[in-house]
């Protein structure tokens, strides 16, 4: 009998951290702040990229995307997790969890995608400046972006589809704050290896293989950036890096603690605080790393802003 079948007619119960009821309004309080921060800074950067002709480059059109995953990627998840905050029965339909993990997984899996692109294309930019026009022209940076969006939700029909088949003997329970596939494999009453074996080989070529490229291509960056006589062009070099390097940081290392790891191994709590750093937290983080250490993003900010501000008046 597969998940389908057998859960079809039936709710599953999120629990959260329902045994911890202290913890109800902090986290309320914490999801409603860095749910605000993430739609307006990533609608922020979306309409400064758009609105302002000297950000029309390949690089602001990756982070447009990103935005764009981003914003999708939490409300995703926040508003139902808002609302079951809110209320005694923290329920969700299995048609509401199925289209939650399809989404969810496709929009992580395009994000880790993604940022290889934006790590592939600082390297054109900084190690063949001659070649950047080129090479990035706007039909490949179509191209890659297409293929990290089919890709992305290929690898979650596939994960998906081998998470819910897995028989569940009436088990409802979610032990999270929504449907992921971790948390589903433990309702299984069926031997999940085989399973957990199959996704982990998803996981790595998702995963890995995205954060290996992207090191490797900051390797050659830093040897190039090196190279730089001027202090000036150095900094700048550095500046745009750090900054995706710091997102780069902050999704993997918790994503791959989540996923290339058998799912019993993970702490009950403790994995669901690291799904909330790289569902929610790290989406909201993203537009702060950009703006502030990004010298072109503030400015055509303020040139934005002062337009709006001139028609307006």
């Amino acid at each position: 009998m597969n998940w389908a079948n057998e859960s079809s007619s039936k709710d599953f119960i999120l629990l959260g951290f329902s045994d911890k009821p202290w913890l109800q309004t902090p986290l309320l309080v914490l999801l409603l702040i860095s749910y605000t921060v993430t739609i307006f800074g990533n609608v922020s950067i979306m309409m400064v990229c758009i609105l302002d002709p000297k950000l029309h480059t390949p690089m602001y059109f990756f982070l447009t995307n990103l935005s764009i995953l981003d914003l999708c990627y939490t409300t995703s998840t926040v508003p139902h997790m808002l609302t079951n905050i809110c209320r005694n029965k923290k329920t969700i339909s299995y048609g509401g969890c199925v289209a939650q993990l399809i989404i969810f997984l496709a929009l992580g899996a395009t994000e880790c995608l993604l940022l290889a692109v934006m790590a592939f294309d600082r390297y054109v930019a900084i190690c063949r400046p001659l070649h950047y026009i080129v090479i990035m022209n706007p039909w490949f940076c179509l191209k890659m972006i297409g293929f990290s969006w089919l890709t992305g939700f290929s690898n979650s029909v596939l994960q998906s589809s081998l998470t819910l088949n897995m028989p569940r003997c009436g088990h409802q329970e979610v032990d999270h704050f929504f449907c992921e596939v971790p948390a589903l494999l433990k309702l299984s009453c069926a031997d999940t290896k085989p399973i957990e074996a199959e996704l982990f080989f998803f996981s790595v070529l998702i995963l890995l293989i995205p954060v290996t490229l992207i090191l490797i291509s900051y390797g050659f960056i830093a040897q190039a950036v090196l190279r730089i006589r001027s202090a000036e062009g150095q900094r700048k070099a550095f500046g745009t890096c750090g900054s995706h390097m710091v997102v780069v940081s902050l999704f993997f290392g918790t994503s791959i603690y989540m996923y290339l790891q058998p799912p019993l191994s993970t702490s009950k709590d403790w994995g669901k605080m690291v799904s909330l750093f790289y569902g929610i937290f790290t989406p909201m983080l993203n537009p702060l790393i950009y703006s502030l250490r990004n010298k072109d993003m503030k400015e055509a900010f303020k040139r934005v802003m002062s337009i709006i501000f001139f028609y307006k008046k």
